[in-house]
C-alpha cells in the first residue's frame, strides 16, 4: 500500500486568464539590481539547449555563471543529436494555427496529463525563441522567397515545425554554444568540461553548490553557488537499448532526488516509432529515424501474414497502410504513443517484415514519383545516408525498416510554475524536469521547452530566488560540503571494493531486459510486480558481484559506467512502481488492464488526474507520494482521438 502525504503539492501557478499568467508572474517577481547581480555565482549543470542557453542568459543579465558538462565540450551535449525540428505558433503557413492551438495539442498529446499554466507559456514563448534563433544566426530551412520554412510533426494537423534539415538540434546547439563562448570570453562563465555531478550540497535547507568528478584524472571537487540549475537531460538508458547518447544517465537528478527533491511521474516515458531496429545482442544503443519523415513516407505492412516477398514484389493492394487507416486524420503523423503502438500491434500479430519479423516499413517510393528524388534528397539527405550507412540498404530505392525505441523522459524532478523544485535554490529545467509534456511529448516539442526555459524562464525566477532570501556566503570549508564529498567518494569506493566477476555492461543489459519486457510499451499488474522482484534482486547481485577494474584516482570509463548504472538500479525500481501504483492507461503508459475495445488508451480521471510526486525514503524503502491536483479549465478533457 503507498503511502500518500496528506498534503497536496503546490504549483504555485498564477491566476486569471491563463493568457495573462507569465506576465503577471514577471509583474510579481522580484528583481536582482544590475550591479548586485555580480554578487551572485550560478551553477549550471549541462550545457545543451537548456543549460547552454541558461548558462548564456544568466551570465549575460550579470551573474557569474559556473558551467559544467559531461562531455569533452559543451556543444556535444546530446541535444546534438536532435533531428527534426522545433515547434514554434508562428502560423507563417496560414493554417490555422495560433497559440492557443499548440497549447490545445500539447495538452492533448500528454493525455490531460501536464500543467496547464507551464504548457500555455510553453507555446507563447515558443514564437520568441524562433527570433531569438535566427537573430543568433542559426540556419533554418527557407523557403524559395526566403521566408522561414515549416513541416507537420506527429499529434498536427497545422504546418509549425522549424528545421535545419535533419540537423535542427545541431544547430540551435550551436547558437547555443556560441552564445555561452561569447560570455565565456567576457569572464562571466567559467566552464568545466567532463565533469559528473555526484551529489547535491544543501545547506540551510537551501541548495548552495554540488560535489563533481573529473572524469580524465578522477579528482573529486566541491563547488558553492547561490542557486543550482540542472539541466541534465533524461533518463531513458535506463532500458540500456535507446537513442539516447550512451553518456545520457539519471545520475545528477538522482542524486537530487536522494538529497529530498521528488522524482514525479518517473513511469512516463516516450517510445519513438521510428527508429532502426535492433538488429542482435551486439548493440548498445540504437538510432533515431526522424519523425519529419512521415511526413513523406508512408507506414506500411504486408496484409498477409508472414509474407517473406521483397516489399516492390508486393502489389499495392496487399500492403496495409495501417496508421493511413486507423487514424484517418491524421494518417502517418498520428502521435509518437498511438504510432509505435501500432507496430507494435501489427508485428505481434504477424505481419512484421525483416529477418527478426520486428519492423515495419516506412515507404518513400510515392512521394519521389510525385516530387522527385531531388527534392526528398534535399529534404532528408542527412537522414537518408545515416540510414544508408547503418543497414547497407538504400532509402531512395528500398523501404526504411523502422520499430519503436526509448526515445525521451516526460517525467522527471518535480517543479513548480518558477522550474523551481521543492527544494529551495534548486532549479530544474528542460528534459531533467516533468512540467510540460504529461503523459507522451508530441515531435519537435523537447527543443522548444529547452531553450524556453533557458533563454525566457530562469533568467527571470531565478532572481526571485536570490532577492527573497538572505543567501549569505558560503564556502566549500563547510562541513556539509565535506559530507557530501566523503558520500560521493564513499559510493565510488564501495563500487571499486566489490571486486566480482561480471561487469557492469552486464548488469546494465540485464536491467534493460527487466525494463523493456516488463516496463515498455506495453505494462499489466503481473508483470510491474516482476519487473519490481526482479531489479531488487539484481541490484543486490550488483553490489557482491559487479566488477570494475583500475582505480578512482585515473581515466576509468568502467567506473563511470558502474556509477550509472548503480542509480540505473535504484531508479529503475521507482519506475516500475510509478507504472504500478497508476492504475490507469495514458500516453506513454499503456496498463494493458486498460484499453479500449480498439486499444487505445483508457483513462481514469477520477482517480489519476495529478502529478505523481516521490519522495525518497532509502534503498529498498518505500517512496511517500505527493500528490499535484491538475486542473483542465482552458483546454477540456475528452477523449483523446485521432482518428
Amino acid at each position: 500500500m503507498v503511502t500518500v502525504s496528506d498534503t497536496p503539492l503546490d504549483g504555485r501557478c498564477p491566476e486569471g486568464n491563463i493568457a495573462n499568467r507569465w506576465d503577471q508572474r514577471k509583474r510579481d517577481l522580484k528583481l536582482v539590481a544590475p550591479n548586485n547581480k555580480r554578487k551572485y555565482t550560478i551553477i549550471v549543470v549541462g550545457t545543451g539547449l537548456a543549460g547552454g542557453s541558461a548558462a548564456a542568459s544568466l551570465a549575460e543579465l550579470g551573474y557569474n555563471v559556473l558551467s559544467f558538462c559531461i562531455q569533452d565540450s559543451p556543444r556535444r551535449a546530446h541535444s546534438i543529436a536532435a533531428q527534426g525540428g522545433i515547434n514554434a505558433a508562428k502560423n507563417y503557413q496560414n493554417d490555422g494555427d495560433s497559440v492557443w492551438r499548440l497549447f490545445s495539442d500539447t495538452i492533448k498529446g500528454g493525455e490531460w496529463r501536464s500543467r496547464e499554466s507551464n504548457v500555455y507559456r510553453l507555446a507563447t514563448l515558443s514564437t520568441s525563441i524562433i527570433d531569438q534563433c535566427v537573430a543568433q544566426g542559426v540556419p533554418f530551412a527557407r523557403e524559395y522567397g526566403g521566408t522561414l520554412a515549416n513541416r507537420s510533426f506527429g499529434g498536427t494537423q497545422v504546418s509549425r515545425t522549424f528545421y535545419c534539415a535533419g540537423q535542427t538540434g545541431q544547430q540551435l546547439l550551436l547558437g547555443a554554444y556560441q552564445a555561452m563562448m561569447c560570455q565565456v570570453n567576457a569572464g562571466m562563465i567559467k566552464t568545466y568540461s567532463r565533469r559528473e555531478m555526484l551529489d547535491l550540497v544543501i545547506v540551510d535547507g537551501v541548495a548552495r553548490g554540488i560535489v563533481t568528478r573529473d572524469l580524465v584524472t578522477g579528482k573529486f571537487e566541491t563547488f558553492a553557488g547561490d542557486a543550482v540549475v540542472l539541466c541534465t537531460g533524461g533518463y531513458g538508458n535506463v532500458y540500456y537499448l535507446s537513442t539516447m547518447a550512451k553518456t545520457c544517465n539519471v545520475t545528477a537528478a538522482w542524486r537530487c532526488h536522494k538529497r529530498g527533491a521528488f522524482f514525479a511521474n518517473p513511469c512516463y516515458t516516450q517510445i519513438h516509432p521510428t527508429c532502426i531496429p535492433v538488429s542482435g545482442d551486439h548493440q548498445s544503443k540504437l538510432t533515431l529515424m526522424s519523425e519529419s519523415l512521415r511526413n513523406d513516407g508512408r507506414v506500411w505492412v504486408p496484409k498477409a501474414k508472414d509474407d517473406n516477398r521483397s516489399p516492390d514484389q508486393i502489389p499495392e493492394d496487399e500492403r496495409d497502410y495501417y496508421l493511413e487507416r486507423r487514424y484517418p486524420g491524421y494518417g502517418n503523423l498520428a502521435p509518437r504513443d498511438v504510432s509505435s503502438r501500432a507496430a507494435k500491434e501489427r508485428c505481434d500479430a504477424g505481419y512484421g517484415v525483416g529477418s527478426t519479423k520486428t519492423s515495419v516499413y516506412l515507404d518513400f517510393t510515392k512521394a519521389i514519383q510525385t516530387y522527385g528524388e531531388n527534392v526528398i534528397r534535399e529534404k532528408y539527405g542527412n537522414l537518408f545516408e545515416m540510414y544508408q550507412r547503418i543497414t547497407a540498404e538504400d532509402p531512395y530505392k528500398v523501404p526504411m525498416r523502422i520499430y519503436p525505441a526509448v526515445h525521451y523522459a516526460m517525467g522527471g524532478l518535480w517543479v513548480d510554475y518558477n522550474l523551481q523544485s521543492n527544494l529551495p535554490g534548486l532549479y530544474v529545467l528542460g528534459e531533467a524536469n516533468f512540467s510540460d509534456h504529461g503523459a507522451n511529448r508530441l515531435g519537435a516539442s523537447a527543443l522548444m521547452q529547452g531553450l524556453a526555459d533557458g533563454y525566457f524562464v530562469i533568467p527571470y525566477t531565478v532572481g526571485d530566488h536570490i532577492a527573497n532570501r538572505k543567501l549569505t556566503k558560503v564556502s566549500t570549508d563547510r562541513p556539509e560540503f565535506q559530507a557530501a564529498l566523503d558520500a560521493a567518494k564513499s559510493r565510488v569506493n564501495a563500487i571499486l571494493n566489490v571486486k566480482g566477476t561480471n561487469s557492469a555492461e552486464y548488469f546494465h543489459r540485464a536491467l534493460g531486459k527487466i525494463m523493456w519486457d516488463h516496463v515498455g510499451m506495453a505494462r499489466n499488474e503481473r508483470g510491474l510486480l516482476k519487473a519490481i522482484d526482479s531489479i531488487k534482486s539484481l541490484r543486490e547481485q550488483f553490489w557482491q558481484d559487479v566488477k570494475v577494474l583500475g582505480s578512482g584516482e585515473q581515466f576509468n570509463q568502467n567506473l563511470e559506467h558502474a556509477g550509472r548504472v548503480a542509480d540505473f538500479l535504484e531508479f529503475g525500481e521507482l519506475l516500475a512502481s510509478d507504472a504500478l501504483h497508476r492504475d490507469e492507461s495514458c500516453g506513454g503508459h499503456f496498463r494493458e488492464e486498460h484499453q479500449t475495445d480498439e486499444g487505445e488508451c483508457q483513462r481514469n480521471d477520477d482517480k489519476y488526474m495529478y502529478v505523481g510526486a516521490w519522495e525518497y525514503q532509502g534503498v529498498g524503502k518505500e517512496s511517500i507520494l505527493h500528490k499535484e491536483p491538475l486542473a483542465f479549465v482552458d483546454a477540456p478533457t475528452g477523449v483523446r482521438s485521432y482518428k
